[in-house]
């Protein structure tokens, strides 16, 4: 479970960076690569992310396959794992402090 929340952690800093106001492709590379050696993926499938992200670079814009590519790998992840990554507890450990109010407390 540690390599998988790893993996989640790198995919909230893709996001992150992404999304956020500073769309560094220097960081986007390296979320990208780390990801892809993380997951231990064949040469062929790095070389290819390689090529997408140096053609991203030139062209200014994030390929789509970049994005393809990260979105499967979060959707591969266990949930358990992800949400540990992105710092949510788990719903049953929040419905357990609910139990204890009662209407009459309003």
């Amino acid at each position: 479970m540690g390599g998988e929340v790893y993996q989640a952690q790198v995919l909230k800093n893709f996001f992150d960076t992404i999304t956020g106001p500073d769309r560094n492709l220097t960081r986007i590379f390296m979320c990208v690569v780390s990801l892809a050696k993380i997951r231990m993926e064949s040469p062929e499938r790095m070389a290819h992310l390689m090529d997408q992200l140096r053609k991203s670079k030139q062209h200014r814009e994030l390929s789509v396959d970049i994005i393809d590519y990260m979105c499967s790998c979060a959707a591969e992840l266990d949930l358990l794992s992800v949400q540990t990554a992105f710092g949510m507890k788990d719903v049953r450990e929040i419905a357990d402090s609910f139990e204890g109010i009662s209407i009459d407390s309003f």
